[in-house]
């Protein structure tokens, strides 16, 4: 990460890193009728992120849904048309997975690309569990265990733990017992997906980097979790009776780093919705505003049982979202982003959205292209 000096701007407030890392996130959508060309358009857009020198890539996962379902084959699809985009998930939902196989298939596409990897996972029960059950787990739905433990297993797979106690020559065949092929670099590169405390604390306490979205939990008050004078308490959903998104997400942040063994230096990504609208014509842009206002409701208090806070989608200009970024107090603490595109756009919308992103708001935010 970035140094982690306190650096002040003209008001005297803490000011933001200077943008180190530029990536951007989507949903990769297709027509039921022709997935084929969804699936093409977004190996496209990872192609234009390259071209105009983003920093990674990320695509989100969804099951059962028009989106795209196995991005870890995407990203082996795009790391052979591409040649140094990092490659990322955001987030492989480890309810739907088998730790050791999809452990396979990290290395298997981290070693295609040439080591630019970056999966992103996260737990609990299956979107829809009781309504998928039968057919994702028929012997043992009841049984299985959708908690920290199953990241654990994909963490030591991937870090090269034994598998089995049985490895040697058995007739012609040889066998191992960790997973094969091994990617001696790639558990560095794993990533949690979390928006609560808890996840915070677990993934630095086990060494993964740090995801955060647009989505963070409003808890109530955490035990052991100390306020900072003159802030809400971290571990509550505002020590003044509000709820700031920002104050809960740094909160997050700061819980992730505080139990990381590589404390400030410790990576965390953040991936806010952002929607630039230099390039835009008036079509666009009357589009980009529907949409946010269309969203913005949520944003106003917890949704929920699960009291989930979302952020709202910025809209604007760069130097209009750039000056709300910096005004961000998560936004402060962290030097890496991949910026969501919104769900439900055509792709010339995309192209002008990250061409935006890559020529006026991360120069704006510090950022330089990679060479």
């Amino acid at each position: 990460m970035a140094g982690s000096e306190t650096v002040e701007n003209g008001a005297g407030a803490p000011a933001s890193r200077p943008l180190r890392k530029l990536g951007f996130l989507t949903i990769g959508l297709f027509d039921e009728a022709d997935p084929r060309r969804g699936h093409e358009s977004t190996l496209e857009i990872i192609e234009l992120g390259e071209r105009l020198g983003f920093d990674s890539a990320w695509l989100r996962h969804r099951h059962l849904q028009y989106g795209i379902s196995s991005p870890v084959a995407v990203l082996a699809a795009a790391s052979q048309r591409t040649s140094r985009i990092e490659l990322g998930t955001a987030v492989i939902p480890l309810g739907w997975e088998n730790p050791l196989r999809l452990a396979e298939d990290l290395a298997t596409v981290d070693l295609l690309s040439g080591g630019r990897l970056n999966p992103g996972v996260s737990v609990g029960p299956p979107m829809h569990y009781d309504t998928v059950k039968a057919a994702l787990y028929p012997d043992t739905a009841d049984a299985e265990d959708f908690g920290f433990e199953r990241v654990r297993r994909l963490l030591g797979f991937v870090r090269g733990e034994a598998a089995t106690d049985f490895s040697g020559i058995e007739g012609f065949e040889v066998f191992s017992d960790r997973v094969q092929p091994h990617s001696p670099g790639l558990g560095a590169r794993m990533w949690y997906g979390g928006g609560s405390l808890r996840s915070a604390r677990w993934a630095g306490e086990n060494g993964m980097n740090f995801l955060t979205s647009s989505v963070v939990k409003a808890e109530g008050p955490v035990e052991g979790v100390a306020a900072e004078p003159g802030t809400a308490e971290p571990g509550t959903a505002a020590a003044s009776g509000t709820v700031d998104f920002a104050e809960i997400q740094r909160s997050h942040i700061r819980e992730f780093r505080a139990h990381h063994p590589d404390g400030e230096r410790a990576r965390v990504s953040q991936g806010l919705v952002v929607i630039p609208t230099d390039s835009a014509n008036s079509e666009q842009r009357a589009k980009y505003e529907a949409y946010a206002a269309k969203r913005l409701p949520r944003t106003t208090a917890p949704q929920g049982p699960g009291r989930l806070l979302f952020a709202p989608d910025l809209v604007g200009t760069s130097a209009e979202i750039a000056e709300r970024l910096r005004a961000h107090v998560a936004f402060r603490e962290i030097d890496e982003v991949a910026f969501a595109l919104p769900f439900t756009f055509a792709h010339e919308d995309y192209v002008q959205i990250l061409t935006d992103i890559a020529t006026r708001l991360g120069p704006a935010l510090g950022w330089h292209p990679a060479d």
